[in-house]
Protein backbone atom coordinates (compact mmCIF):
# COMPACT_ATOMS: atom_id res chain seq x y z
CA UNK A 1 0.00 0.00 0.00
CA UNK A 2 1.34 3.69 -0.91
CA UNK A 3 1.78 6.16 1.92
CA UNK A 4 -1.26 8.33 2.91
CA UNK A 5 -1.30 11.57 1.31
CA UNK A 6 -1.09 14.81 3.38
CA UNK A 7 -1.82 18.18 2.78
CA UNK A 8 -0.07 20.83 1.32
CA UNK A 9 2.24 22.86 3.78
CA UNK A 10 6.23 23.04 4.52
CA UNK A 11 5.83 21.16 6.99
CA UNK A 12 4.82 18.00 5.28
CA UNK A 13 6.30 19.09 2.06
CA UNK A 14 9.59 17.94 4.38
CA UNK A 15 7.66 14.94 5.70
CA UNK A 16 7.27 13.67 1.80
CA UNK A 17 10.57 14.33 1.23
CA UNK A 18 11.74 12.34 4.44
CA UNK A 19 9.59 9.29 3.24
CA UNK A 20 10.22 9.23 -0.49
CA UNK A 21 14.38 8.97 0.45
CA UNK A 22 13.25 6.18 2.89
CA UNK A 23 11.81 3.95 0.53
CA UNK A 24 11.34 1.29 3.15
CA UNK A 25 8.00 -1.02 3.03
CA UNK A 26 7.36 -4.43 5.31
CA UNK A 27 4.81 -7.17 4.55
CA UNK A 28 3.59 -6.84 7.45
CA UNK A 29 2.02 -3.67 7.49
CA UNK A 30 -1.33 -2.97 6.48
CA UNK A 31 -1.75 1.30 6.58
CA UNK A 32 1.37 2.62 6.10
CA UNK A 33 2.71 6.49 7.26
CA UNK A 34 0.71 9.12 6.61
CA UNK A 35 -2.46 7.73 8.45
CA UNK A 36 -2.97 8.90 12.01
CA UNK A 37 -1.30 5.67 13.11
CA UNK A 38 0.21 2.07 11.70
CA UNK A 39 -1.82 -0.99 11.66
CA UNK A 40 0.46 -4.16 11.76
CA UNK A 41 -1.07 -7.83 11.45
CA UNK A 42 1.12 -10.36 13.33
CA UNK A 43 0.29 -14.20 13.36
CA UNK A 44 -1.15 -14.88 16.63
CA UNK A 45 1.49 -16.83 17.91
CA UNK A 46 3.76 -14.59 18.14
CA UNK A 47 4.73 -12.18 21.26
CA UNK A 48 5.34 -8.38 19.93
CA UNK A 49 8.55 -6.67 20.47
CA UNK A 50 8.63 -2.71 21.19
CA UNK A 51 11.89 -0.34 21.77
CA UNK A 52 12.63 3.26 21.77
CA UNK A 53 15.77 4.93 21.28
CA UNK A 54 16.56 8.25 21.03
CA UNK A 55 19.81 10.50 19.42
CA UNK A 56 20.37 13.40 20.04
CA UNK A 57 22.74 15.96 18.15
CA UNK A 58 26.03 16.64 20.52
CA UNK A 59 25.58 13.73 22.72
CA UNK A 60 25.25 10.54 19.43
CA UNK A 61 26.80 12.57 16.85
CA UNK A 62 28.08 15.61 15.71
CA UNK A 63 27.43 17.51 11.87
CA UNK A 64 31.31 17.31 11.66
CA UNK A 65 31.80 14.01 11.88
CA UNK A 66 29.93 12.01 9.39
CA UNK A 67 27.26 13.11 7.03
CA UNK A 68 23.66 12.78 7.30
CA UNK A 69 22.93 9.67 5.12
CA UNK A 70 25.45 8.19 7.85
CA UNK A 71 23.51 9.74 11.14
CA UNK A 72 19.77 8.10 9.97
CA UNK A 73 21.36 4.56 8.97
CA UNK A 74 22.99 5.08 12.58
CA UNK A 75 20.27 6.01 14.49
CA UNK A 76 18.19 3.17 12.60
CA UNK A 77 20.76 0.11 13.31
CA UNK A 78 20.82 1.33 17.06
CA UNK A 79 16.95 1.03 17.52
CA UNK A 80 16.88 -2.39 15.47
CA UNK A 81 19.87 -3.65 17.58
CA UNK A 82 17.51 -3.53 20.37
CA UNK A 83 15.17 -6.00 18.68
CA UNK A 84 18.03 -8.06 17.81
CA UNK A 85 18.85 -8.55 21.82
CA UNK A 86 15.29 -9.78 22.10
CA UNK A 87 15.69 -12.47 18.90
CA UNK A 88 13.20 -10.89 17.67
CA UNK A 89 12.41 -10.15 13.56
CA UNK A 90 11.23 -6.31 12.40
CA UNK A 91 8.46 -4.79 11.22
CA UNK A 92 9.48 -1.23 10.99
CA UNK A 93 10.29 1.68 12.99
CA UNK A 94 8.55 5.02 13.72
CA UNK A 95 10.59 8.07 13.55
CA UNK A 96 10.03 10.90 15.48
CA UNK A 97 12.25 14.07 13.99
CA UNK A 98 12.99 17.21 16.00
CA UNK A 99 14.94 19.73 13.81
CA UNK A 100 15.64 23.70 13.41
CA UNK A 101 13.51 25.73 11.54
CA UNK A 102 16.48 26.72 8.99
CA UNK A 103 16.36 22.22 7.80
CA UNK A 104 15.97 21.89 4.36
CA UNK A 105 13.85 19.72 2.18
CA UNK A 106 17.90 17.83 0.92
CA UNK A 107 18.58 17.35 4.47
CA UNK A 108 15.75 15.50 5.46
CA UNK A 109 15.86 13.46 2.01
CA UNK A 110 19.85 12.65 3.00
CA UNK A 111 18.65 11.46 6.59
CA UNK A 112 16.06 9.69 4.97
CA UNK A 113 18.14 7.70 2.58
CA UNK A 114 20.77 6.50 5.51
CA UNK A 115 17.14 5.40 7.58
CA UNK A 116 16.19 3.57 4.00
CA UNK A 117 19.37 1.79 3.20
CA UNK A 118 19.51 0.15 6.60
CA UNK A 119 15.31 -0.90 7.18
CA UNK A 120 15.98 -2.57 3.63
CA UNK A 121 19.10 -3.91 4.92
CA UNK A 122 17.48 -5.79 7.33
CA UNK A 123 13.73 -6.06 5.44
CA UNK A 124 11.62 -3.71 7.73
CA UNK A 125 9.69 -0.17 6.84
CA UNK A 126 8.88 2.85 8.05
CA UNK A 127 5.62 2.75 9.78
CA UNK A 128 5.29 6.37 10.94
CA UNK A 129 6.25 9.05 13.28
CA UNK A 130 5.74 12.95 13.23
CA UNK A 131 8.17 15.91 12.60
CA UNK A 132 8.64 18.87 15.10
CA UNK A 133 10.44 21.92 15.66
CA UNK A 134 13.79 22.22 17.22
CA UNK A 135 15.33 25.18 18.91
CA UNK A 136 18.72 24.29 17.75
CA UNK A 137 20.07 20.74 17.40
CA UNK A 138 18.65 17.61 15.75
CA UNK A 139 16.90 14.60 17.80
CA UNK A 140 15.98 11.35 16.38
CA UNK A 141 13.29 9.22 18.25
CA UNK A 142 12.82 5.92 17.00
CA UNK A 143 10.52 3.10 18.28
CA UNK A 144 11.45 0.06 16.77
CA UNK A 145 8.87 -3.12 16.41
CA UNK A 146 9.16 -6.40 15.94
CA UNK A 147 7.89 -9.65 16.90
CA UNK A 148 9.18 -13.24 18.07
CA UNK A 149 7.71 -16.77 19.46
CA UNK A 150 10.30 -17.09 21.70
CA UNK A 151 11.95 -14.11 22.95
CA UNK A 152 14.76 -13.78 24.95
CA UNK A 153 15.94 -11.29 27.92
CA UNK A 154 18.70 -10.06 29.68
CA UNK A 155 17.52 -12.49 32.40
CA UNK A 156 17.99 -16.12 32.48
CA UNK A 157 21.42 -16.68 32.69
CA UNK A 158 22.82 -19.83 35.52
CA UNK A 159 25.46 -21.32 37.05
CA UNK A 160 27.32 -23.30 34.68
CA UNK A 161 26.22 -21.27 31.10
CA UNK A 162 28.82 -20.19 28.78
CA UNK A 163 28.97 -16.32 28.16
CA UNK A 164 29.59 -15.69 24.45
CA UNK A 165 30.72 -12.89 21.96
CA UNK A 166 29.69 -12.16 18.24
CA UNK A 167 32.59 -10.26 16.39
CA UNK A 168 34.82 -7.60 17.45
CA UNK A 169 34.66 -4.62 19.79
CA UNK A 170 35.95 -1.58 20.30
CA UNK A 171 35.68 -0.19 16.42
CA UNK A 172 33.25 2.67 16.86
CA UNK A 173 34.86 3.69 20.19
CA UNK A 174 38.28 3.95 18.53
CA UNK A 175 36.73 6.80 15.96
CA UNK A 176 34.96 8.96 18.49
CA UNK A 177 38.06 9.22 20.20
CA UNK A 178 39.57 9.98 16.99
CA UNK A 179 37.42 12.90 16.21
CA UNK A 180 37.63 13.78 19.85
CA UNK A 181 41.65 14.66 19.57
CA UNK A 182 40.58 16.45 15.90
CA UNK A 183 42.08 12.91 14.15
CA UNK A 184 40.66 11.47 10.73
CA UNK A 185 39.70 8.16 12.46
CA UNK A 186 40.72 5.13 10.94
CA UNK A 187 38.52 3.69 7.47
CA UNK A 188 37.98 0.96 9.22
CA UNK A 189 36.92 2.41 12.49
CA UNK A 190 34.41 5.06 10.85
CA UNK A 191 32.92 2.52 8.66
CA UNK A 192 32.48 0.62 12.48
CA UNK A 193 30.76 3.82 13.60
CA UNK A 194 28.85 4.85 10.49
CA UNK A 195 27.53 1.54 9.27
CA UNK A 196 26.74 -0.70 12.40
CA UNK A 197 25.17 -4.15 11.83
CA UNK A 198 22.00 -4.91 13.95
CA UNK A 199 22.71 -8.58 14.96
CA UNK A 200 19.15 -9.78 14.12
CA UNK A 201 19.43 -12.45 11.56
CA UNK A 202 22.64 -13.67 14.07
CA UNK A 203 20.49 -13.76 16.87
CA UNK A 204 17.24 -15.51 14.85
CA UNK A 205 19.95 -18.02 13.86
CA UNK A 206 21.81 -18.48 17.31
CA UNK A 207 17.91 -18.57 19.21
CA UNK A 208 17.05 -21.62 16.82
CA UNK A 209 20.23 -23.45 16.41
CA UNK A 210 20.87 -23.62 20.02
CA UNK A 211 20.07 -23.11 23.83
CA UNK A 212 20.34 -19.43 24.57
CA UNK A 213 19.52 -18.21 28.20
CA UNK A 214 20.35 -14.70 27.98
CA UNK A 215 20.94 -11.88 25.26
CA UNK A 216 22.45 -8.44 25.14
CA UNK A 217 23.26 -6.06 21.98
CA UNK A 218 26.11 -3.82 23.35
CA UNK A 219 25.28 -0.66 23.03
CA UNK A 220 27.12 1.08 26.13
CA UNK A 221 30.14 -1.06 26.30
CA UNK A 222 30.73 -4.83 26.89
CA UNK A 223 31.70 -3.88 30.69
CA UNK A 224 28.52 -2.12 31.30
CA UNK A 225 26.24 -4.42 29.35
CA UNK A 226 27.95 -7.44 31.10
CA UNK A 227 26.94 -5.90 34.23
CA UNK A 228 23.22 -6.09 32.96
CA UNK A 229 23.05 -9.19 32.11
CA UNK A 230 24.48 -9.98 36.07
CA UNK A 231 21.97 -7.96 37.56
CA UNK A 232 19.05 -8.84 35.39
CA UNK A 233 20.19 -12.55 35.80
CA UNK A 234 21.05 -12.29 39.50
CA UNK A 235 24.14 -14.44 38.70
CA UNK A 236 28.05 -13.55 38.68
CA UNK A 237 30.19 -13.41 35.37
CA UNK A 238 33.06 -14.51 35.24
CA UNK A 239 34.73 -12.74 32.05
CA UNK A 240 38.24 -13.90 30.40
CA UNK A 241 40.19 -10.62 29.57
CA UNK A 242 42.44 -12.59 27.04
CA UNK A 243 39.57 -13.90 24.46
CA UNK A 244 37.82 -10.89 24.42
CA UNK A 245 38.27 -9.94 20.51
CA UNK A 246 39.28 -6.08 19.18
CA UNK A 247 38.42 -4.53 16.81
CA UNK A 248 41.70 -4.31 13.80
CA UNK A 249 41.81 -0.61 14.50
CA UNK A 250 42.34 -1.17 17.97
CA UNK A 251 45.53 -3.18 16.94
CA UNK A 252 47.71 -0.51 16.05
CA UNK A 253 47.20 1.30 19.56
CA UNK A 254 50.75 1.26 21.48
CA UNK A 255 49.70 -0.65 24.43
CA UNK A 256 46.83 -3.78 24.83
CA UNK A 257 45.60 -2.36 27.90
CA UNK A 258 44.60 1.11 26.72
CA UNK A 259 43.05 -0.83 23.74
CA UNK A 260 41.25 -2.91 25.79
CA UNK A 261 40.09 -0.26 28.26
CA UNK A 262 38.66 1.35 24.65
CA UNK A 263 36.74 -1.73 23.86
CA UNK A 264 35.50 -2.50 26.98
CA UNK A 265 33.63 0.79 27.96
CA UNK A 266 33.41 2.51 24.54
CA UNK A 267 30.02 1.35 23.02
CA UNK A 268 28.32 1.77 20.30
CA UNK A 269 29.76 -1.72 19.02
CA UNK A 270 26.02 -3.20 18.55
CA UNK A 271 26.93 -7.14 18.43
CA UNK A 272 25.74 -9.28 20.87
CA UNK A 273 26.43 -11.08 24.50
CA UNK A 274 24.75 -14.06 25.00
CA UNK A 275 25.13 -16.51 27.44
CA UNK A 276 23.70 -20.75 26.65
CA UNK A 277 23.84 -23.75 28.35
CA UNK A 278 27.04 -25.88 28.48
CA UNK A 279 27.99 -27.12 25.05
CA UNK A 280 25.03 -25.86 22.95
CA UNK A 281 26.85 -23.68 20.87
CA UNK A 282 30.19 -25.19 20.24
CA UNK A 283 28.53 -27.74 17.43
CA UNK A 284 26.95 -24.66 15.58
CA UNK A 285 29.87 -22.69 16.00
CA UNK A 286 31.70 -22.89 13.00
CA UNK A 287 28.52 -23.01 10.73
CA UNK A 288 27.54 -19.88 12.19
CA UNK A 289 30.91 -18.20 11.72
CA UNK A 290 30.87 -19.29 7.87
CA UNK A 291 27.42 -18.15 7.52
CA UNK A 292 27.80 -14.64 9.17
CA UNK A 293 31.39 -14.45 8.28
CA UNK A 294 32.14 -12.96 11.70
CA UNK A 295 33.97 -14.33 15.21
CA UNK A 296 31.63 -16.15 17.42
CA UNK A 297 33.72 -16.33 20.57
CA UNK A 298 33.65 -18.15 24.05
CA UNK A 299 34.50 -14.98 26.19
CA UNK A 300 33.28 -16.45 29.86
CA UNK A 301 30.85 -18.32 32.48
CA UNK A 302 28.25 -17.99 34.41
CA UNK A 303 29.05 -18.16 38.52
CA UNK A 304 26.81 -18.30 41.38
CA UNK A 305 27.01 -14.95 42.78
CA UNK A 306 26.70 -11.30 41.12
CA UNK A 307 28.35 -8.63 39.17
CA UNK A 308 31.05 -9.24 37.19
CA UNK A 309 34.60 -10.13 37.40
CA UNK A 310 37.50 -10.53 34.99
CA UNK A 311 40.24 -12.36 34.91
CA UNK A 312 43.06 -13.12 32.53
CA UNK A 313 46.11 -15.39 32.28
CA UNK A 314 48.40 -12.76 31.14
CA UNK A 315 48.23 -10.19 34.79
CA UNK A 316 46.42 -7.89 32.77
CA UNK A 317 43.55 -5.94 34.83
CA UNK A 318 40.76 -3.98 34.09
CA UNK A 319 40.63 -0.29 35.58
CA UNK A 320 39.20 -0.06 38.75
CA UNK A 321 35.42 1.34 37.96
CA UNK A 322 35.18 0.52 34.20
CA UNK A 323 31.91 0.79 33.03
CA UNK A 324 29.93 1.01 30.71
CA UNK A 325 28.08 4.60 28.87
CA UNK A 326 25.79 6.38 31.22
CA UNK A 327 24.56 9.62 29.99
CA UNK A 328 24.18 10.60 33.68
CA UNK A 329 27.72 9.42 35.01
CA UNK A 330 28.88 12.84 36.66
CA UNK A 331 31.24 15.10 33.91
CA UNK A 332 30.55 11.85 31.76
CA UNK A 333 29.97 13.36 27.53
CA UNK A 334 29.66 10.99 24.80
Amino acid sequence: MKPGRMKPGPEFDRIRAFIAAVRATSASVEIPPGDDAAVIRWPSEESVVLSSDAFVEGVHFERAWVRWEAVGYRATAAALSDLAAMAARPAGVLISLMVPPETEESMLGALGEGVGECLRRHGAGLLGGDLAHSPSVVAIDLCAVGAARNPISRGGATEGDEIWLTGAVGGAAAAVQAWGRSLEPDPRARLAFERPTARIAEAIWLAEHADLTALIDLSDGLAGDARQIAAASEASLRMDLDAVPLAPPLSEYVTREAALSLALAGGEDYELLLCSREGSLDPVRAEFERRFQIGLTRVGVVEEGEGVAWTSASGESVPAGLDGFDHFAPGRTR
